[in-house]
């Protein structure tokens, strides 16, 4: 017997739970016969005004999140999606690799990170060598994001951290603030630009950025979910959300 909604596959997406972009982007993007699960990890709204805020903040999250995981795990998943992505970045590719293995262990079902799948989406591209991005973040996490992408084999050209005060404001971002951080972003020498933050609205923009520009604007909640779709052997694709979910 298969689950009557969810025929195809059960999917839990976790995010924090000041979150309030991963759940309805990621119900956009949700073929026929996949249903999503969604479970919080609880943090606070805490008040950030430097990097060292920062980082407990994202701590914060890192230690609440396998008690989200195995809350969404009563519901029997075949896979997760990871809808908070700061500490995807931490600590290079192999820091990475660790907290996903992590998170595998105590689920018992395969994951997607928002840094391995913004790599990924970038290799699905073919010829990007060289990117700039855009966070929610301070300095010090995007130097992370940083990190990560140069070792996952991109030159980053350019970065901007919008160093919103609370996990909260970062939903607050308008579509007119981010085009002007496109226009600093974009340039001959970016092959692709990258949004990282899974609570920055940024799906819509960054599918019309991409025609209009003629190169690949990855979002990150468009990323994670197009790799977890096609890690679980859902090859359809969805229009309207960008190149990614439309064509690979």
């Amino acid at each position: 017997m298969v689950d009557v909604l969810g025929w195809r596959k059960l999917l839990g997406v976790i995010a924090p739970s000041t979150n309030t972009v991963v759940q309805p982007d990621m119900e956009r993007m949700r073929p026929n016969g996949v249903t999503n699960h969604f479970s919080r990890i609880y943090v606070e709204d805490p008040l950030a005004l430097s990097n060292e805020d920062f980082i407990a903040g994202t701590t914060a999250i890192a230690e609440n999140t396998l008690d989200a995981v195995r809350s969404v795990m009563t519901c029997r998943p075949d896979y997760l999606v990871l809808g908070m992505s700061a500490i995807t970045f931490y600590g290079g590719v192999e820091g990475s690799r660790k907290w996903k293995a992590q998170v595998e262990e105590c689920a018992g079902v395969g994951a997607s990170t928002g840094a391995e799948s913004v790599a990924a989406a970038l290799r699905a591209y073919g010829n990007v060598k060289t990117v700039s991005f855009v966070s929610p973040y301070y300095p010090v996490a995007n130097a992370e994001v940083r990190n990560f992408l140069e070792e996952s084999g991109f030159t980053v050209k350019r970065d901007v951290p919008l160093e919103c005060k609370r996990w909260t404001d970062i939903a607050k971002v308008t579509p007119d603030r981010l085009r002007d951080v496109i226009a600093e972003l974009d340039g001959d020498d970016v092959d692709a630009i990258v949004q990282v933050g899974t609570n920055l609205s940024m799906v819509d923009l960054a599918a019309e950025y991409e025609a209009k520009l003629a190169k690949p604007v990855i979002a990150i909640n468009t990323a994670t979910y197009w790799h977890a779709l096609r890690a679980c052997g859902i090859d359809d694709k969805v229009d309207g959300l960008g190149r990614l979910l439309a064509e690979y």
